[in-house]
């Protein structure tokens, strides 16, 4: 079907919760996809960091077979092999030895486990009255009830009343603010340390370490976010190494399942007996087939080698943007693979319409970036296409288009 076709299918029997781009997708190759009609296009957004061993990856393919063939789904009252290994290869890799990890099938789903984790592991260790999560403004934790109350945006907080109570906001690098939110009824502080739909923003390494010291003191558990910044996005495996913190909790989702659905949560040796039989499960958490395509994915991504590419690849990218001495380009920001063009407040979109439409697929965030999120296994040859298409959208000189 070609797209025409298609979108009046989709308008008939698809909801229409999604500002869909003119786009219908059919198949890819590495960081490359072509849509229905035979265009091809640079993905630099990568499924929002999904795909991160890009398209076609054999390895991951032949093991999702493999598995399927052999076991697709069984109930979680039954051990498996592939979530017991991928859940070891997380904690020995996370150096959180001793913590444990629980399966789900998405980022919200993840964070939602933390939530929960939390206010139980406060109940039973004080009881009542001490169960409110602290997040930052303009972090983003999902769209179930729960998690978009955790979101500290106010557009977020419309239509869907009531919401999950027990939240609060403080500012990104405030510590004081932090402190003063987080009073006897708190229980955890949740983070991300790069707000990625918030704008590509990372956080400042002392208030991390500040809000870490403050946990610790108060015995507030630190969950970390990395549904967008781990599994090897920002350079490091989880963006909490670069930070020099041990988190009480880390989600993750998106890139551990290098395109299947997987959400997860690690808990350190602290926290990860809280939930017991009973208190917590999900149906399809810890599938043997998504597991399989995890175990891949960490094996690829969890190399020394393989982490000081995607480091030198985003440096490169940042590096070619600001060298292109365009008036459109306000800054450049990220880490690793996660990087945010900054634009004019308002005009990110119109730019990743343009760039859609000259073949290269970008993101936005917050006001005014445009976000990148190719997959890791990205060549240069790809970034240079990429960026050739960005020179000519951007404007180079002073010469914008």
């Amino acid at each position: 079907m070609k797209y025409k076709e298609l979108k009046q299918e989709e308008e008939r029997y698809v909801m229409a919760t999604y500002g869909r781009f003119p786009i219908a997708l059919d198949h890819g190759e590495g960081a490359r996809l072509w849509d229905v009609e035979g265009k091809s296009y640079i993905d630099m957004t990568s499924g929002i960091g999904v795909n991160s061993l890009g398209y076609g990856n054999k390895e991951l393919i032949a093991a999702v077979k493999d598995q399927m063939e052999k076991l697709m789904h069984v109930s979680n009252l039954y051990t498996t092999a592939p979530m017991v290994q991928v859940a070891k290869s997380l904690v020995l890799f996370s150096g959180l030895q001793g913590g444990k990890v629980f399966f789900a099938n998405s980022g919200a789903e993840a964070n939602e486990g933390a939530i929960k984790l939390a206010r139980k592991y406060s109940y039973d260790k004080y009881g009542e009255g001490r169960s409110k999560i602290i997040t930052l403004k303009n972090s983003f934790h999902g769209r179930t009830v729960t998690t978009l109350k955790a979101t500290g945006q106010d557009k977020f907080h419309q239509y869907f009343f009531p919401f999950t109570e027990g939240f609060d906001y403080a500012e990104a690098g405030n510590l004081e603010d932090v402190k003063a939110k987080a009073d006897d009824t708190a229980c955890a502080v949740m983070m991300e340390l790069i707000q990625g739909e918030g704008g590509v923003l990372p956080l400042d390494k002392e208030f991390v370490k500040a809000v870490e010291a403050f946990c610790r003191e108060k015995d507030l558990l630190l969950i970390i976010d990395e549904v967008q910044t781990g599994i090897g996005r920002t350079g490091s495996l989880f963006c909490f190494q670069q930070y020099g913190i041990r988190p009480d909790v880390v989600t993750m989702a998106k890139g551990l399942g290098g395109g299947l659905p997987i959400g997860a949560v690690l808990a350190a040796s602290n926290c990860c007996d809280v939930l017991t039989p009973g208190t917590h499960a999900t149906t399809f958490g810890g599938s043997p087939t998504v597991c399989a395509a995890a175990g891949v994915v960490l094996s690829k991504v969890n190399n020394p080698v393989f982490l000081e590419k995607v480091k030198s690849k985003g440096e490169y990218i940042r590096q070619k943007l600001l060298a292109m001495n365009s008036p459109a380009i306000l800054g450049v920001r990220g880490m690793g693979l996660m990087v945010g063009v900054i634009v004019e407040d308002g005009k990110h979109s119109e730019y990743v319409s343009r760039l859609n439409e000259k073949g290269v697929l970008a993101l936005t965030a917050g006001k005014n970036a445009v976000r990148l999120l190719p997959p890791l296994t990205i060549t240069i040859e790809e970034i240079d296409e990429a960026l050739a298409v960005m020179r000519e959208v951007f404007g180079e000189g002073g010469k914008a288009v």
